[in-house]
């Protein structure tokens, strides 16, 4: 067992637990299974707080679309209960994330390197690429715009630091495989010795980070091949440049200080985290087997790990400053998992996710100026289902509420649906309605007034258009990645890890088709490992989708247009009254 986070936060902020948890009334009595308890306009309404805020905290669940939310509701709490992180959040809306080709197409089916790229720089690319348009270019992330504020920063992630999501934010990249140094044909020009900026490693340390947390240490024992710190790791180049490499929870938890004098590297396991829990990969016609399969801890997790709300937590404690500060964490594996058909293991990292969620939420209602937002980069292939064709994978499992649930996996690749995005805090209104991916890049970003490119503020008028004139974006697309980054599955589409959710070696190529000779083909399928397929591990995902219209803000109404939020939020679910009554202790 991994060393898990300290009560404390949670214990501090009783209101993620009233609430919370089980169903209290049984679900077959009369009402027993509704939500509400009355009309709650007025307490969403309440809960459209004006921003700017001080501080945000972005946390993304990779992969998380709704039938995973649902499929780890329905395990840990019953399909009458509320998980106390996730769907706590008051105000809630649905976001579009497809990317786009090299001809400006849209690609319905993106990968994670793409939806990343979306948020951190407001702009669509093609999949694999990190931080670059569809043309090659560098763009400059919202992390390292915080940075020029003067604002504190953090990235922390289960997955290895290399992989997409972490990486939007410290690189800017061709290629998602380009992990490390070595990786030379993945690299391409980006490459240090061919002058570019570096692989994904190296950008870390020169993007500089307060905080910087997750797995893939062993890519940062490649060798430099140009520059300063030829000759030497990029471990070595970190330690002369006056990080502070902590390994192990304990080493976390003595921390005190994250800056820019200190800044803080945690690289906790080789590759990526271990799952929380033990693997229950789903066979072909699983679901007509005998019994329904009980989910169980993993084994293998170290305990000299820390999970991701310990992580969250202790970030959130080392960053708190007077100026305010940017935080990205990220639950990596409910992907990794749903690529390899690993119900049990998909789930566990959705409830692990639900913890970090309310580190965050606990931070933010105490502090009174965060805003905190919860969402993923794509949807996946998880279906809650029954009756399934006995030809696919498929699985039943019993539920703590002793029911048994069905989930089959029609392909083990990404899905191209829209996802749920919800927020608390100054500025929170801004998710409501249907806004897009690159859309995130200017909420957050207006939130804490940095100096950027994205669409001024909201309308000071209540648009006129009707609810049904909503753009026409077409609903995000998912790819079903490819091995390098965000995997793009076999032809069978089991991804080629281990039990142990180690990846096998990274796929080589990257999409074909994309400016700047990106890649043309698709890493290795590995669940979890580097250069990896199935948007396990290191690499690229499928096709590079170049040219992405400058994402900014679609408005969608705010603070500053409150009949038109009232209107648009009539239909939240039941979240908000549940977190009113969370905060008011009854």
């Amino acid at each position: 067992m991994r060393k898990i986070a300290a009560p404390v936060a949670m214990a501090a902020a009783g209101f993620l637990f009233i609430g919370g948890g089980v169903a209290v009334a049984d679900i077959a009595d009369p009402f027993g299974a509704n939500r509400l308890t009355g009309d709650k306009t007025t307490q969403v309404i309440a809960e459209a707080k004006e921003g700017p805020a001080k501080n945000v905290i972005l946390l993304i669940g990779d992969g998380m679309g709704d039938q995973e939310i649902t499929q780890a509701r329905n395990y840990e709490v019953g399909a009458g209960g509320t998980l106390p992180g996730i769907d706590a959040l008051p105000l809630t809306g649905q976001m579009t994330t497809y990317s786009v080709t090299a001809e400006g197409d849209a690609d319905y089916v993106p990968d994670s390197a793409a939806t990343g790229t979306g948020w951190a720089t407001g702009q669509k690319t093609y999949d694999n690429a990190v931080s670059v348009d569809h043309q090659g270019n560098p763009l400059k992330s919202i992390l390292k715009y915080a940075k020029d504020k003067g604002l504190k920063t953090g990235n922390v992630t289960t997955s290895e630091v290399q992989d997409a999501t972490p990486a939007v934010l410290a690189a800017s990249v061709k290629q998602r495989a380009c992990y490390s140094p070595s990786r030379v044909e993945e690299c391409g020009d980006d490459a240090l010795d061919k002058g570019g900026a570096g692989s994904i490693s190296e950008q870390h340390i020169s993007t500089r980070a307060d905080l910087t947390m997750g797995g893939g240490a062993e890519y940062f024992d490649d060798e430099i091949l140009a520059g300063e710190y030829e000759g030497q790791t990029v471990l070595e180049s970190a330690e002369a440049e006056g990080f502070n490499v902590i390994n192990t929870a304990d080493e976390l938890e003595a921390l005190t200080v994250a800056d820019q004098e200190a800044p803080v590297l945690g690289l906790f396991e080789p590759k990526n985290m271990v799952r929380e829990w033990a693997e229950t990969v789903a066979p072909v016609g699983g679901y007509y087997a005998d019994d329904a399969v009980t989910c169980q801890p993993n084994p293998e997790v170290p305990s000299t790990s820390p999970d991701l709300a310990a992580m969250t937590s202790k970030s959130l404690e080392l960053l708190e400053n007077d100026k305010g500060f940017f935080l990205q964490v990220e639950g990596a594996s409910i992907d990794k998992a749903d690529h390899a058909r690993d119900a049990c293991g998909q789930i566990g990292e959705t409830i692990a996710f639900d913890k970090a969620v309310q580190e965050a939420l606990a931070f933010a209602d105490a502090d009174g100026e965060t805003l905190v937002i919860v969402t993923a980069d794509h949807s996946h292939n998880a279906q809650l289902t029954e009756g399934p064709d006995d030809n696919v994978p498929s699985i039943r499992l019993l539920t703590n509420e002793g029911s048994e649930m069905g989930i089959v996996y029609p392909s083990g690749g990404h899905s191209g649906t829209q996802i749920r995005v919800a927020a608390y805090g100054p500025g929170a209104a801004n998710v409501t309605g249907l806004i897009d991916q690159t859309d995130l890049f200017g909420i957050m970003s207006r939130g804490l007034q940095l100096d950027t490119d994205a669409p001024d503020d909201e309308p000071t008028t209540a648009p006129t258009e009707s609810p049904s004139s909503e753009p026409s974006e077409t609903p995000t697309g998912e790819p079903t990645e490819s091995p390098s980054g965000d995997p793009t599955e076999t032809p069978s589409g089991d991804p080629t890890e281990t039990p142990s959710g180690e990846p096998t070696e990274t796929p080589t190529g990257e999409p074909s088709g994309t400016p700047g000779g990106e890649p043309t083909g698709s890493p290795s399928t590995d669940g979890d490992g580097a250069g990896g397929g199935t948007d396990g591990g290191s690499g690229a995902d499928t096709d590079p989708a170049p040219n992405a219209p400058r994402g900014g803000l679609a408005e969608t109404g705010g603070p500053a247009a409150i009949a038109a939020i009232a209107a648009g939020i009539a239909l939240l679910g039941g979240s908000a009254a549940l977190w009113k009554q969370r905060r008011s202790g009854h």
